[in-house]
């Protein structure tokens, strides 16, 4: 595939996460708003595009990675793109509480949360490749929100809603990069001991 081509396919599913997070800012309700969330993974899966934390624990090959910093570029755009259309549309939404407390949080915690997200990614993707079952999408989704699991997309849109951006912000994500991957990676080597 075009790396042009794989880029926009990033760019959209950036934005359909910042989407979902819109819809989770949006309502009282934590459950209802993870639920909810969840629709923007369900059209990324349906309509093939490339979100970093369903791709990352598929990569078989070194030089596979080269086309996660591209994912990475075009989810980081669709975020930035949702984040300002939000405050263009003055939605009454704001991240900051949220972003402020993810802060606060110590490296160690942040790395061990996003690892729990990429097991949650990686499983939600392979179980629907395996079943086609949308519980699958839905059940994995609600379980990294509700419990606080961090994922670096949908991060990156509540940063920069927030409008908070420093050298700890960025190490941060980073840190979720890197937590993510390695959790959809340690998952998907269960098919090596089968």
């Amino acid at each position: 595939m075009a790396k042009i081509q794989m880029f926009f396919k990033a760019v959209y599913a950036g934005f359909m996460i910042g989407a979902g997070c819109i819809v989770y800012l949006s309502v009282e309700n934590k459950l209802a708003g993870s639920l909810l969330f969840s629709f923007g993974l369900l059209t990324i899966v349906t309509q093939e595009f490339y979100l970093y934390t369903g791709k990352i624990g598929f990569v078989k090959k070194a030089w596979e990675l080269v086309h996660m910093l591209i994912i990475i570029a075009g989810n980081y755009l669709g975020t930035l793109i949702a984040s300002f259309a939000s405050k263009a549309a003055r939605l009454n939404i704001s991240s900051t509480e949220l972003v402020i407390a993810k802060l606060d949080k110590d490296i160690t915690s942040v790395f061990v949360l996003s690892v729990f997200c990429g097991v949650m990614m990686y499983l939600a993707i392979d179980n629907y490749n395996k079943s086609k079952n949308i519980v699958f999408i839905i059940a994995p989704v609600m379980i990294f929100i509700l419990s606080g699991f961090e994922h670096s997309i949908a991060n990156m849109f509540y940063f920069n809603l927030s409008g908070i951006y420093s050298f700890r912000v960025f190490c941060y994500i980073l840190v979720m990069l890197v937590g993510n991957g390695i959790g959809a990676k340690v998952f998907s080597l269960k098919a090596y001991w089968e």
